[in-house]
């Protein structure tokens, strides 16, 4: 992977995040269409540059982050994070390996399209507005509903909103809260992809954190490539916000299905 396509796949990172459409697939996508070569310095980037996109939430919604006072909304993003980390461990090997297979991630973008086009319908006469309404047990049951995005192609933001919406969550408070969530989950990921994962380079185990300094290009990319994430998220955040107040998630839903076909019929045909 060269410096370029880093800051493609930055720019990529940051625009998808968030949204209900899988970042992950379209990572996967894109590394595949302009031939990067999937080695592990490329799979520690495109996780380690999720640091960038939670930075882009904190930014956002400081004054909730940093409002120390309501220990209560601290205590909710604990537990709504646990099923994550637990199942995320326990199924890491069978997760990489699902990343390999780019058809069965575009037969997940396309179905999940489908359920974007009717869940307005679904889930209808909400009663929470706003994430101070939010039990505990609420938040741990949409912390379960994030972790079907452990199938790639599924989308942690769409799993997380669509669990909040169950739980009575209007889509602005099932959204913003989906956001809150992916800052520890996230920095769970990021944490363990850097600091406690090993990767394989020249016969040894080295750690991620060992990787991205085995050479300045390494870490060049790695910091410019948070950067490019955090800006492009900001803008991908307050856009979405946007959209799903004034048309819902049929837009998602349309998206899903149209670049999953593609995606399918390209991999099909081509690959």
């Amino acid at each position: 992977m060269d410096f370029i396509q880093s800051i493609f796949l930055a720019i990529i990172e940051g625009l998808t995040e968030y949204l209900p459409i899988s970042s992950t697939a379209h990572m996967i996508f894109a590394s595949s269409y302009y031939g990067i070569q999937e080695d592990d310095f490329v799979k520690l980037f495109q996780v380690s540059i999720q640091f960038g996109a939670i930075l882009a939430v904190v930014a956002l919604y400081w004054k909730k982050f940093l409002d120390f006072s309501k220990l209560s909304f601290y205590v909710k993003l604990a537990c709504a994070v646990i099923p994550a980390l637990v199942l995320g461990y326990i199924f890491d090997d069978m997760i990489d390996a699902a990343l390999g297979d780019p058809i069965p991630i575009a037969i997940v973008l396309i179905l999940g399209g489908i359920v974007l086009l009717f869940i307005d319908n679904f889930f209808k006469n909400p009663t929470i507005y706003n994430e101070e309404q939010i039990t505990v047990k609420k938040a741990v049951t949409i912390g379960f509903w994030q972790c079907l995005a452990m199938m790639p192609g599924t989308s942690r933001a769409a799993a997380s909103i669509i669990g909040g919406m169950q739980q009575k969550l209007t889509r602005q408070a099932a959204a913003e809260f989906s956001f809150f969530l992916a800052v520890p989950t996230m920095a769970a990921v990021t944490v363990y992809s850097v600091f406690v994962k090993k990767y394989h380079q020249t016969g040894l185990d080295i750690k991620g954190y060992e990787l991205l300094m085995q050479s300045s290009e390494n870490m060049k990319m790695f910091l410019v490539g948070n950067v490019i994430a955090f800006i492009v998220a900001i803008i991908a955040i307050k856009g979405f916000i946007g959209i799903i107040k004034k048309y819902g998630f049929q837009p998602w839903g349309w998206y899903r299905i149209v670049v999953g076909a593609a995606l399918l019929a390209y991999f099909t045909i081509y690959k």
